[in-house]
């Protein structure tokens, strides 16, 4: 079935498909954590039953989301030796300890803490259980902190060494290694689109209760803390990818010059392609339309700037344009559709329309998953913008892949597919339809033991919990009197 089939283009394929699957669940949980810090602590300081009933809420979709992004970061762990043995080897030195230290510190923060986040509530302290679910959200931080250092190093290698036998093995300093050119911009605009992503996923969800109750106070809540991240994060996260953008400008010029279409030097300030088709074989963009000068404006913040093109680059040098190009301005157009959204909230807020208008809750809705794509586009735009090499100047992709054969590759790759969408697939379905019921006043909580998937939606026992429910707390020390 795959003879013929190049078996380095089927290992590609295979771990952008795992590391794409995988990165939908870190870029929720990672905001989700931190949203969740949030809640429980705005409702141990005002009382206020919402944020408690919102808090058990999202706690249920974030354990499922958090253990789909453990399972689905498993399996590339095992491609690192299966698929790409040689890049291990030469490699292993370096990125090995780094990702060492996510375990030591990342997981086991997480591992460490949830159990007492998800069924401690009525266990432990309220200050405990905060305490706690601070230490998942600081654990979902570090560990994206490890990974993007060790992506990060191999977009800018410092530090290293070069061996006798090939390796790269630590210099003097961890820190050059850690704290490599692109990590801090990486670091920032990462975490920046998780918790927009959650931002928009939350008001996504809220938009949609809303326009089926527009006096759900649940909603009302969910919808107008996403609407204020929306506001507030849009437009420094804009700031940032224009900040990691002259850092890749500086060290993978090559990257930007795919990312901008610039097949061609432009001496006098080069234009910003809106659209175009790349034409690799012919190094030409085809049907361009650009706005002059906009390019140079942008990247050295000087109309008349020359910047060079890809005429500059070997052709063996070349990442392929076509993916590149179209993959930063999906994402960009995102980013401007959330900043214009979180503006439109704004403006509704202002108006004391922020419930009121169908339209901004309409947009809402449809906005809800575009934080998951533009993290994608933002992810192709970096792997497939650093090509042709794994370690960027050091080790070629073709050369850091194992010696199998392409049957052995593409089989393993149908397995993967079969089973992702399996796996995943009822999962992702299970979260949407969490989200589809609406927070309710004594919200049920995570609990152990429950394997049922209506019962751990919280559907039953009905509108009204159990008032003996050992998972639901009083909202209030008056309350609780």
């Amino acid at each position: 079935m795959f003879e013929g089939l190049d078996a380095l283009l089927l290992a590609r394929i295979q771990f952008a498909f795992t590391v794409s699957f995988h990165f939908f669940f870190p870029a929720f949980s990672i905001g989700l954590a931190s949203y969740l810090a949030v809640l429980e602590g705005l409702w141990l300081k005002t009382g206020n039953q919402v944020y408690l009933d919102l808090f058990k809420y999202w706690l249920k979709i974030f354990a499922i989301t958090f253990a789909m992004g453990v399972v689905s970061g498993i399996v590339m762990s095992y491609q690192f030796g299966t698929n790409w043995s040689v890049f291990s080897d030469v490699a292993g030195p370096v990125i090995g300890p780094l990702m060492a230290y996510e375990v030591l510190t990342a997981f086991f923060l997480e591992a460490g803490f949830l159990g007492v986040m998800l069924f401690g509530m009525n266990k432990v302290g309220k200050k405990l259980h905060f305490f706690a679910t601070l230490m998942v959200a600081a654990g979902t931080f570090v560990s994206a902190f490890w990974i993007l250092s060790v992506n990060s190093w191999m977009q800018t290698p410092t530090g290293y060494e070069m061996a006798a036998n090939g390796q790269y093995l630590p210099g003097d300093s961890w820190i050059a290694i850690i704290f490599n050119p692109s990590f801090p911009y990486r670091l920032v605009h990462t975490v920046l689109a998780a918790y927009l992503t959650t931002a928009f996923v939350v008001g996504g969800v809220g938009a949609w209760h809303l326009l089926k109750d527009r006096a759900n106070a649940h909603a009302r809540k969910m919808f107008s803390m996403a609407m204020w991240m929306a506001t507030i994060v849009a437009p420094i996260q804009i700031m940032a990818g224009d900040m990691h953008g002259l850092n890749t400008m500086e060290h993978q010029p090559a990257k930007v010059m795919a990312m901008e279409g610039h097949y061609e030097s432009h001496p006098d300030g080069a234009p910003f392609y809106v659209f175009g088709i790349p034409n690799d074989e012919e190094q030409r963009l085809d049907y361009a339309v650009g706005i002059p000068h906009l390019s140079s404006l942008i990247l050295k913040h000087d109309l008349d700037a020359p910047l060079d093109g890809l005429d500059t680059i070997p052709d063996d040098e070349q990442p392929p344009v076509f993916m590149v190009f179209w993959a930063f301005r999906i994402m960009v157009a995102i980013g401007v559709g959330m900043l214009g959204i979180g503006l439109w909230s704004l403006f509704a807020r202002w108006r004391g329309r922020l419930y009121e208008w169908n339209w901004l809750h309409r947009t809402a809705l449809v906005m809800a998953p575009s934080g998951f794509l533009a993290v994608l586009c933002g992810w192709i735009t970096t792997e497939v913008g650093r090509q042709p090499y794994v370690i960027y100047g050091l080790l070629r992709t073709a050369d850091a892949a194992s010696p199998l054969d392409a049957p052995a590759v593409g089989a393993s790759l149908l397995a993967f597919i079969v089973v992702y969408f399996f796996v995943f697939g009822i999962g992702i379905w299970y979260i949407l339809r969490l989200m589809s019921a609406a927070p309710k006043v004594g919200e049920t909580g995570a609990k152990r033991g429950d394997t049922g998937p209506i019962r751990t939606a919280g559907i039953t026992p009905g509108p009204t919990q159990n008032p003996g429910d050992p998972d639901v707390l009083p909202a209030s020390k008056e309350e609780a009197e």
